[in-house]
């Protein structure tokens, strides 16, 4: 059977914290390095998640854009065969005449969509807020990214705005290009708790469907987020809005990280190194990889696809495939995403693709972003030397991509994620439960 197709992707936020921005492509070294999209071309990919944002494009003003740098990639990208999947917004806030709890975000957004279409009619598939759900909540709810909110009222605001962006600049892209599609991304993963904590992992086991099910016209009366969403200042028109003029995805783009599933344990006391956090009963609680603690079993890629699946019967793709390790790991964890993707598919599931995510790696994101330039991962390429260096990561892609395989004997390991050599907590608490 034919194999699912492999993408490609650059880490490309644009972060606010304050009043200080960090910009990815800076720190790679990308913005100023249009021969890394040739090396890109050398792995035989034909769709890149890259971006043209609206932080960079327009950082005073939508009267005033600076095209150079985005005709000049795209333009070179169209020439080498490669499809853009063109990103709006990503984890970014907006330039700093907006923000995203403002209600000038959704024009803007919408304005700012409009004009990328008319400047590049031929660009077809878009996503304009990657990880809307996972922006609003370290923007909104965790106070780590501005503007830094730390109540459900803020989280619950910035998520719509993210919606109603993504739908209103849907509308205007496709004014202009008919058959544009909505590839929308966001991390998925699964709450797992000790029994007490019950309550608490079935609203995260809930919200982490909220991008999606708002999109697609599913958060009603009826709904188990309905009360919780009024509550924190959602009003009924808008949520009903939503479902009668939905905008269901036309992919959706799922990102799975080794840390995407959680565990919550009132023994916080065991957990010395993670943040606390509390729940509605007032409880304090340590939020912790699932991965790292003996009692919990993982749901893990294949069956997280399988959920989102039979949850919206809408095509899927796996839009972040990037793991921080050795290389010899990070080869692992590529074949684990393309495994699970392909037996997906083998059982008629339409699964599109898996994506390289971090083509170029990445930077400070084991503190979230908080530092600068303080830490790097490497990915296809590793550019610890000064230049862009192919890794092994290299050849097995380019193998992947263009003839559907790809063998080496250290892939005959589990990875550690499924070594015993993965547990970090082995204290007797009650047995832990997934809701």
């Amino acid at each position: 059977m034919e194999k699912v197709e492999i993408w490609g992707g650059v880490e490309c936020t644009i972060r606010r914290i304050g009043n200080e921005y960090s910009d990815q492509l800076v720190n790679s070294g990308h913005r100023t390095r249009i021969e890394d999209l040739d090396r890109f071309a050398e792995l035989g990919i034909r769709k890149l998640r890259y971006p043209v944002l609206w932080e960079q494009v327009a950082p005073q003003s939508l009267d005033n854009p600076d095209w150079s740098w985005t005709d000049e990639r795209l333009n070179r990208l169209r020439e080498l065969g490669i499809e853009p999947i063109v990103t709006l917004l990503h984890h970014g806030s907006g330039p700093r005449y907006t923000a995203l709890h403002k209600k000038n975000f959704v024009p803007g957004l919408a304005r700012f969509a409009r004009m990328v279409a008319e400047r590049y009619p031929w660009v077809t598939h878009y996503t304009p807020v990657n990880e809307p759900l996972t922006t609003a909540r370290f923007s909104g709810l965790y106070g780590i990214w501005y503007p830094h909110g730390l109540d459900d009222q803020t989280f619950v605001r910035i998520q719509l705005n993210h919606i109603r962006g993504i739908k209103e600049a849907m509308k205007a892209i496709r004014e202009v290009t008919p058959g544009a599609q909505l590839i929308q991304t966001e991390d998925l993963g699964k709450t797992h708790c000790t029994p007490q904590l019950a309550a608490q992992a079935e609203y995260e086991n809930n919200r982490r469907w909220l991008t999606f099910d708002l999109l697609c016209g599913r958060i009603d009366q009826q709904h188990p987020l309905w009360g919780y969403l009024r509550a924190s200042g959602a009003s009924e028109a808008e949520l009903l809005e939503l479902v009668d003029s939905p905008l269901p995805p036309d992919v959706l783009g799922i990102n799975h990280y080794i840390t995407s599933e959680r565990f919550l344990d009132e023994n916080h006391h065991y957990f010395p190194a993670h943040h606390l956090r509390q729940s509605e009963e007032r409880v304090n609680y340590a939020d912790v990889e699932a991965v790292r603690v003996r009692l919990v079993k993982l749901a893990g890629l294949h069956d997280l696809l399988l959920e989102a699946w039979e949850r919206y019967r809408l095509p899927l793709a796996s839009t972040e495939v990037h793991l921080d390790c050795t290389r010899e790991e990070q080869m692992r964890w590529v074949q684990y995403a393309w495994e699970a993707a392909n037996a997906l598919k083998d059982k008629g599931v339409d699964m599109r693709a898996i994506t390289i995510w971090s083509l170029l790696g990445a930077y400070d994101w084991n503190t979230l972003l908080t530092s600068e330039g303080a830490f790097y991962e490497s990915g296809v390429f590793d550019l610890r030397g000064g230049w862009p260096r192919p890794t092994a990561l290299f050849r097995m892609v380019k193998s992947l991509a263009t003839t559907g395989q790809y063998e080496h004997p250290l892939l005959q390991s589990k990875g550690w994620w499924e070594r015993e050599e993965r547990f970090l907590y082995h204290h007797h608490c009650p047995t832990s439960k997934t809701t």
